[in-house]
């Protein structure tokens, strides 16, 4: 049997460990809580103390994961603007996009003014830009968000969570938007359902993808 795939994907879930803050403070917790049932024998008040302490963290953080699962699935309608998180905003007038060659729905969008093309993708779950486009929209990983990862034609890629802060195409503006860096879709920019899920409707008619969000919002320039 070829373990060599099995170690690589082991190697790359360790080195991505120090990248999750939650997860390096889940450790944290429990490292605590071990350490408090060693302690209590000796001295019983701080080894209770100290695995209160555990499981309060423990808590907290499964707390801010459901929250944050809660934002990425668009089945849910959760915002948290006060844990840090903006809330998530898609407004505007109907935007029409025509059925590109390929068969696929493109279009021109600006995030955070920047300009970048983006593939709509009504499979995909989140808004996805590339490395690229992340470094010229000056978009940061969120330190505490959840592990991401997703499978490319290149197999298991560690991807991370970010926040758009303004996207614009067409009539459509949308704001604090949860999306992912993923350099493992090279160039491709991606509009998921996080982002189509909290426009008024979409639908396609006659090979046009029709976006309609729900407040007026003036059109962006065509590029």
């Amino acid at each position: 049997m070829d373990f060599a795939p099995i170690w690589d994907r082991l190697s790359q879930n360790i080195q991505a460990l120090p990248q999750s803050t939650l997860l390096m403070a889940a450790v944290a917790a429990m490292a605590v809580g071990v350490i408090g049932s060693l302690v209590v024998r000796f001295s019983p008040r701080v080894g209770r103390f100290l695995r209160s302490a555990s499981t309060l963290g423990l808590m907290g953080i499964l707390v801010l994961v459901v929250l944050q699962v809660s934002r990425l699935d668009p089945r849910f309608e959760m915002a948290v603007p006060e844990l840090g998180l903006p809330q998530q905003v898609v407004e505007g007038h109907e935007t029409r996009v025509p059925m590109a060659r390929d068969g696929h729905f493109w279009l021109r969008a600006e995030v955070n003014g920047v300009p970048a093309r983006f593939l709509v993708d009504t499979g995909a779950t989140l808004t996805a830009v590339s490395s690229d486009t992340a470094k010229r929209a000056d978009l940061t990983p969120r330190r505490a968000g959840i592990p991401i990862r997703m499978q490319t034609a290149n197999g298991m890629v560690a991807a991370q969570l970010t926040e758009i802060d303004d996207m614009r195409f067409g009539n459509v503006a949308a704001h604090g938007i949860d999306a992912i860096i993923a350099p493992g879709l090279g160039p491709t920019n991606v509009i998921g359902m996080n982002l189509l899920s909290r426009l008024s409707s979409w639908r396609v008619e006659n090979n046009v993808l029709i976006l309609v969000p729900h407040h007026p919002q003036p059109a962006a320039q065509a590029d």
